[in-house]
């Protein structure tokens, strides 16, 4: 049975190892690619128990972050009424096991719990796979968006062209 907790310190290194991955994949796939992750945010996202990971046994097969408030990228959209997902990353031996089925799940019990209206996303909005894989789920394309080149995003979410979406709980 899987189960969804927060990371933890000892978790970093495989979490790292699966940030690499996953751009090895996306280059070798031809699909847009992060320039990168910063590690610090990362472990920030831990230590604010904002960083998740889906476990079954001992092993993590997926871990994504959460926030509640992504003005930079929603602008005038953020009303402090959602939870936001970033930088989901499958681990490569679970891919095809709907991963993503699982987070979204989670996460709209989480915003009922919360009171919360909206899970929002953003994903590269020229990769029209990954837009048609996030709408089947239900999530509705809002916008495109570049995002700034400020140090107030992680190095992976600054100048990209972006899809925001939002699905309502």
């Amino acid at each position: 049975m899987n189960t969804i907790h927060n990371t933890t310190v000892d978790d970093f290194e495989f979490i790292c190892q699966l940030f690499d991955e996953a751009i090895l994949y996306q280059k070798n796939k031809g699909f847009p690619v992060w320039n990168g992750y910063d590690k610090n945010v990362l472990k920030a996202d831990a230590k604010n128990k904002l960083q998740f990971k889906i476990v079954e046994e001992d092993t993590i097969l997926c871990v994504f972050s959460i926030c509640f408030n992504d003005r930079i990228i929603w602008r005038e959209k953020e009303k402090e009424d959602a939870i936001y997902l970033h930088r989901i990353v499958v681990n490569p031996k679970y891919k095809g096991q709907k991963q993503f089925e699982k987070i979204l799940s989670w996460a709209k019990e989480f915003g009922k719990q919360k009171n919360l209206k909206y899970v929002r996303m953003d994903t590269w909005g020229d990769n029209q796979s990954i837009l048609n894989y996030y709408q089947s789920y239900g999530f509705k394309f809002i916008e495109n968006y570049t995002t700034p080149t400020t140090e107030n995003l992680p190095i992976q979410h600054r100048n990209l062209y972006l899809a925001l979406l939002e699905y309502c709980i």
